[in-house]
């Protein structure tokens, strides 16, 4: 009899291997990409930090380049409390008095050493061993005073004016991760106590980052994936920066809870990821297939073809027919598909191989291919949709099929009917 530990380790390698093949592709696709990551002063403070340096330092392992950007909201806060000194803020920008300010780099730089510190571990036995990550910072990011607003002097608080581009590509062509503090120098040789979410905003644009990551508060109340034209229906404080970052042109920017353990790895290496995704335009399309999607849509069909819901299509046949096809893909995979054969003479097409992946079932995605579908058909002067089905009758009545007959099929389906199969057919007027 099979041991229990055997069992268990048996297991653990399994999940350990599907783990490594799902997460391959992205492997590959983030192989020097650049990516901005900026986690508040709160992540900082959380227990589960040191779990995002060791996720880090994978990252920096797979030569990806990161530019880090940390908040210090809190420690601020908490040391101003310490000392007396009165904090104030204005439309959610620190009010930065002399005294404030001197409390601010000091504790800013006491966190920079506190973090290329956690950066520079490598004890055996531990995440860390052998990374081996250098970290540089520097004056990158100038700044000028955020002024005087509604009538109330934010001080030594700033906005950022320029991001030396240049010099930060520089580093990390040369490997090193780049750290940058909350703060910015202007060209009088003053600081300027900056918000690190706009700072990892200008960065990311200015770099033409790949992404930008925010790590901080929950995102429960948020869909996985927002368009730019969708935040207004949405209240998350992050989500301007978001739209901002987009319209600078970063591709994708991702919102991520700091208290989920895992969830930067997740986010990167998972097809649905831990966090919230915002994007210039849907990270999901409806396009025609073509000759590389093959492989994708098999993997779809076989399943069916197995349990005896499609009919078997050999990969000759599918190649042969791939113009028929339609796919939806989400980053980068096909998650559903469906056939078109169109027959002009009699007005109607026959819609077949409609899949949707099993685990993006019950979600709207079959309806939207049809619905896609139909107007294509329309688009090519057709006037219905007919479907031969075993198992799937109830779906197509629910979606506007109507029960219909043999006869009422073109005359060369009728003749490749499979009487064996006994399919119903459904048809469906366009209009």
């Amino acid at each position: 009899m099979e041991s229990k530990e055997n069992t268990l380790t048996d297991q653990h390698f399994t999940t350990t291997t599907s783990w490594f093949r799902a997460a391959a592709p992205y492997i590959h696709a983030h192989g020097g990409a650049t990516f901005v990551i900026a986690f508040d002063g709160e992540s900082i403070a959380d227990q589960g930090f040191d779990n995002l340096i060791h996720d880090l330092a994978i990252l920096n392992s797979l030569e990806i380049r990161l530019v880090l950007v940390f908040g210090a909201r809190p420690q601020i806060e908490a040391h101003c409390h310490t000392l007396n000194v009165p904090v104030h803020y204005h439309n959610g920008l620190r009010i930065t008095d002399d005294a404030s300010m001197q409390i601010a780099r000091s504790v800013i730089g006491d966190l920079r050493i506190a973090i290329e510190a956690k950066l520079s571990a490598g004890m055996p036995q531990t995440p860390m061993a052998d990374a081996r990550i250098r970290c540089v910072s520097g004056n990158w990011v100038t700044a000028r005073p955020a002024g005087i607003i509604d009538g109330v002097d934010l001080g030594h608080t700033g906005e950022v004016r320029r991001v030396d581009s240049v010099a930060i590509h520089q580093q990390l062509a040369q490997g090193n991760m780049v750290v940058i503090s909350p703060l910015g120098y202007s060209l009088t040789g003053e600081i300027f106590n900056l918000s690190a979410d706009a700072i990892a905003t200008a960065v990311a644009g200015s770099l033409q980052a790949d992404k930008l990551i925010f790590i901080g508060q929950s995102n429960e109340n948020l869909p996985r994936e927002i368009t730019v034209n969708q935040i207004h229906e949405f209240n998350h404080p992050l989500l301007n920066a978001a739209k901002t970052a987009c319209e600078l042109g970063v591709d994708r920017v991702h919102l991520l809870d700091r208290q989920m353990d895992g969830a930067l790895l997740q986010e990167l290496f998972s097809r649905d990821g831990a966090g919230t995704l915002v994007s210039a335009t849907s990270f999901e399309t409806t396009r025609q297939a073509s000759i590389d999607d093959v492989g994708g849509i098999l993997e779809l069909l076989q399943p069916l073809e197995a349990n005896g819901t499609l009919v078997k299509r050999s990969r000759e046949l599918l190649e042969r027919e791939i113009d028929q096809f339609t796919v939806m893909e989400r980053d980068g995979s096909v998650v559903a598909c469906a056939a078109l054969y169109p027959y002009p003479e009699n007005k109607m097409a026959e819609l077949a191989c409609m899949a949707v992946a099993s685990n993006y079932r019950s979600q709207g995605r079959g309806k939207r291919l049809l619905s896609y579908l139909e107007q294509r058909a329309l688009q090519n002067g057709l006037s219905a949709l007919y479907v031969l089905t075993t198992q799937t009758a109830h779906w197509f009545i629910e979606h506007g099929f109507q029960p219909s007959n043999i006869a009422d099929l073109p005359v060369e389906k009728q003749q490749l009917y499979n009487f064996q199969r006994n399919s119903k057919v459904f048809k469906k007027p366009l209009k």
